[in-house]
């Protein structure tokens, strides 16, 4: 069996990339074969995160352990197989590439094709991939592109708010002093 999966880029609309890889290979079979393609240093924390079909993140599987301590599983991409958390045709995926940044590839299994077996992983890449670590210049614009938020003195509170419904919920008897965090 293999796997074909897609990967783009919101930053570079010419870009793509096809890997074909067994699904009995790991996490970090797959990032590394991802990064070679791209030609990119194997010095940068990377992460995959299994999504919803909306994009939404659900588990993390990371290049290296981050937390032990937590409560939570921690996978990491050498001791996980693509098949334990990828077996539907358009599964979705991202691959953070640029953690400081926080700049990923959309990945996309596209095909499952039966009956076929690869031992060696294989790409094709279309166009520029993007710049795999951006500068903090390039990182400053990145962020003052984002738009501001207008809070106006509204903000938080429904239409129709009324300040005098505290009084009516049994606030108007509190006493507060001039500790803020005590009342009597």
């Amino acid at each position: 069996m293999i796997y074909k999966f897609l990967l783009l880029s919101d930053e570079s609309e010419n870009f793509s990339l096809e890997v074909k890889i067994d699904p009995e290979s790991t996490f970090l079979q797959l990032n590394d074969t991802i990064i070679d393609a791209l030609k990119y240093s194997k010095d940068q924390l990377t992460s995959f995160f299994i999504c919803e079909d909306n994009w939404e993140k659900k588990t993390e599987i990371t290049l290296i352990e981050m937390d032990s301590s937590s409560d939570e599983d921690v996978w990491t991409m050498e001791n996980t197989k693509i098949n334990e958390f990828v077996e539907d045709e358009h599964q979705r995926l991202l691959f953070v590439y640029d953690m400081m940044g926080d700049r990923s590839f959309f990945m996309e299994l596209r095909k499952i094709e039966f009956g076929s077996n690869l031992e060696t992983p294989t790409t094709k890449l279309k166009g520029t991939p993007p710049k795999q670590i951006l500068s903090v210049e390039e990182l400053d614009k990145k962020y003052s592109e984002v738009p501001s938020i207008d809070l106006d003195d509204d903000f938080g509170m429904e239409s129709g708010y009324n300040v005098d419904e505290l009084d009516e919920e049994g606030f108007s008897d509190l006493d507060f002093t001039d500790d803020p965090n005590s009342y009597r």
